[in-house]
């Protein structure tokens, strides 16, 4: 399946609500008054804490190969791992060297706009790197950007798409709110979202990390003793109650796809453009590209995974040899033998 070009973004505008961002979108062409959605895993576009290692250029070119991709799609969204801030005073204590931070320039929040990334999620264990200040400092150059986002803090991504009113809303583990360790909390919120909403969709930053974390566990997972969610059992009851589409990141691997009752669950779109200071070796340099075409209730109709490849100190660069696709394609045959979704070698995914 290969998604219409749509036209190019009109207008992204955020209210002056810290709780609401807005984008509106032209009408596409697709008939069924259908969406179309593209998304990735963790952006981190260099830092400069607590030395530069950042981009050349400003990292301008960080999503050359990328942007085409987000831009034929209704809604491109990914999850902004590290505060987009100038704060000094970190709020990790990094000693014992067992934190990581990052500290991102507020100009970078341009390259996602350029890029045709159009959402970002904020619910992550990064996001208070620099604490409350960096914080506000990421929302407010997103706002100035035209980028949506949404936080554990309250924010939902709202975008009208050929007149249908879809919801974006992210969660991560940790504290409550939005916490998928606090289900229930999480859940009731979202049992109050989807009757807002004609297509509400989950980015969700959750699990173990690393190459020994590829295959989805049942059960909770844990990273460092840290409970990080059972993901399956929150994505099933999220669906349940209406939810369109479930993207999940933070193992720093691809995993599986699952199509549930109908609707698609990505356990992990791993990295995608994370420039330093994070593992590209190996699978965790496996860059997948989702496309989805939901229908207007929601319902998966078909998608497609666009392979990239990460190296150090790069952006991510389309992979001939599409080792995200065949990964992907085995971790889920291997975790959801059920066989409710078809694998093309095209890239293209439908569902059975």
């Amino acid at each position: 399946m290969r998604f219409p070009f749509t036209n190019i973004l009109k207008t992204v505008a955020a209210t002056a609500s810290l709780l609401v961002a807005v984008a509106v979108f032209p009408a596409g062409a697709m008939g069924d008054g259908g969406i179309t959605v593209a998304a990735v895993g963790d952006i981190m576009m260099g830092s400069d804490y607590p030395s530069p290692d950042l981009p050349r250029n400003g990292g301008k070119w960080l999503f050359t190969e990328a942007a085409p991709f987000f831009k034929k799609a209704d809604i491109s969204m990914g999850n902004l791992e590290g505060p987009l801030t100038t704060e000094d005073e970190p709020a990790k204590d990094t000693s014992t060297g067992r934190s990581y931070l990052f500290r991102t320039p507020p100009s970078f929040a341009a390259n996602l706009k350029a890029a045709g990334i159009t959402m970002v999620s904020l619910a992550n264990n990064h996001a208070k790197d620099f604490g409350r200040a960096g914080s506000l400092s990421t929302k407010r150059a997103l706002r100035e950007a035209g980028v949506a986002f949404s936080s554990k803090s309250g924010e939902v991504a709202e975008f009208t798409v050929r007149g249908l009113r879809v919801g974006i809303v992210s969660l991560s583990f940790g504290s409550p709110p939005r916490s998928i360790i606090y289900r229930q909390q999480a859940l009731d919120e979202i049992a109050t979202l989807v009757r807002r909403y004609d297509v509400l969709i989950l980015s969700v930053h959750n699990g173990a990390e690393g190459r020994a974390a590829m295959h989805v566990s049942r059960g909770m997972e844990y990273f460092m003793n840290e409970p990080r969610g059972d993901l399956i059992r929150f994505a099933h009851d999220a669906i349940d109650r209406g939810v369109a589409l479930v993207v999940g990141h933070g193992p720093h691997v691809p995993r599986a796809l699952e199509l549930y009752r109908g609707r698609l669950i990505a356990y992990s779109l791993g990295n995608f453009a994370t420039f330093s200071g994070v593992n590209v070796a190996g699978e965790n340099g496996y860059a997948p590209l989702l496309s989805v075409e939901l229908a207007a209730d929601g319902s998966f109709k078909g998608g497609e995974i666009h392979s990239f490849l990460q190296r150090r100190k790069t952006g991510p660069h389309l992979d001939p040899k599409q080792r995200a696709l065949r990964l992907m394609k085995r971790l889920t045959a291997e975790d959801f033998p059920d066989g409710k979704l078809d694998f093309l070698d095209s890239g293209e995914l439908r569902p059975r």
